[in-house]
């Protein structure tokens, strides 16, 4: 048997490959949104202005920060899998793929839940500072911002993989499946653009699903709005922006101003 890599090499490989994918995945919402498709756009533009001097080059900064925290807490909990001390499994005929299509499904909802305590949590005064303000630095968020977080910040992250490593019998490529969903909507929440159609809210998929104009909503308040993907722990819990609707419709409602994006009050700025 083969021997395995250093944790080192470990950590390494993990940060690499969540740089990696950040990467391909900011790249499409940046070059493919804001840069292709921008002007075309701009009506959907729910904070109608470009970033400000300098703050891509953070939000890319902080993120390539924060995978070298994923890097470390992926090796750490890689090792502790090693040892026998987690429930990850390496062979997908053990569970079958019934199971590993249920668990991807199943992190999704834990990690949810996960992020919205959390989130929430750091929002208190006495952890703002050194978790979440860093974050927050993006009040008008690009999707370069997906991973912008403090070294604390990005160790919370990171710590869905312990969670769910020490509590679920999950194989390491069900929860690269994650990622690549984990990414991607985190992506599609800091895009700045409302993508989603004009009836979204009024049928299932808005009472299920979260929208770029509610995490935008978040970044512009600094209060609520808290969840990530799914509505249902701002809603049970009382903490969904009580503008998100009016906002909303009102963003996915200006089409007919189109036509002016030529004129001073549409035009894109700084983009």
């Amino acid at each position: 048997m083969p021997t395995p890599p250093s944790l080192l090499v470990v950590a390494a490989t993990i940060a690499v490959e969540n740089a990696v994918r950040y990467s391909i995945a900011a790249s499409i919402g940046w070059f493919g949104v804001h840069k292709l498709l921008g002007k075309k756009l701009w009506s959907r533009k729910v904070l109608q202005r470009g970033p400000d001097a300098g703050q891509i080059r953070r939000e890319v900064l902080w993120s390539m920060s924060s995978v070298l925290v994923y890097g470390v807490v992926g090796a750490a909990t890689i090792g502790a899998a090693r040892a026998g001390w987690t429930r990850t499994y390496w062979k997908i005929d053990e569970r079958g793929w019934t199971w590993f299509v249920a668990s991807v499904a199943l992190v999704i909802v834990v990690h949810d839940a996960w992020f919205y305590w959390t989130h929430r949590a750091m929002h208190h005064p006495r952890l703002f500072r050194a978790f979440h303000r860093t974050h927050h630095l993006s009040t008008n968020p690009t999707p370069w911002a997906a991973y912008a977080f403090s070294p604390w910040e990005a160790a919370v992250q990171a710590g869905i993989f312990p969670l769910v490593a020490f509590t679920l019998p999950v194989h390491p490529l069900a929860f690269l499946a994650f990622m690549i969903w984990q990414v991607g909507f985190n992506v599609l929440g800091h895009q700045g653009y409302e993508l989603y159609p004009r009836r979204f809210l009024s049928d299932w998929r808005g009472r299920v699903f979260n929208t770029t104009t509610h995490h935008a909503l978040h970044h512009e308040r600094f209060v609520g709005n808290y969840s990530l993907y799914f509505q249902h722990w701002d809603r049970w819990c009382g903490t969904n922006l009580p503008e998100y609707r009016a906002r909303f419709e009102e963003v996915v409602g200006r089409g007919a101003m189109s036509a002016e994006i030529g004129s001073d009050a549409t035009s894109p700025r700084n983009a």
